[in-house]
């Protein structure tokens, strides 16, 4: 159940992350600054507005720790089955 829970909280990161970037993508797409060379100017990271900065690095946060709760629930669910399987007393790493 930890390995579900930790994924659907990495998929909600990671499709929240997804549309920040729209939302990004759609307010800086008609940033037509030139620089002196007549090149466009790519709009950096700390030059967006502060709540979308804040969406950015909280939803990758989020998708972090969901990642990390997802590999730490499936290592603790093999953990118990490979318990569960020694108390039996079978072979749990046999092939068959």
């Amino acid at each position: 159940m930890r390995g579900l829970i930790g994924a659907i909280i990495a998929a909600g990161g990671l499709i929240g992350l997804g549309l920040t970037n729209l939302g990004i993508g759609l307010r800086y797409a008609a940033a037509n600054w030139k620089k002196e060379n007549g090149a466009l100017y790519d709009v950096k990271f700390h030059e967006i507005d502060n709540p979308l900065q804040y969406g950015v690095v909280f939803l990758s946060v989020m998708a972090l720790i969901g990642l990390g709760i997802a590999y730490l629930g499936l290592m603790y669910h093999h953990e118990r089955r490979f318990r569960e399987a020694q108390l039996t007393g079978t072979d749990s790493r046999a092939v068959p």
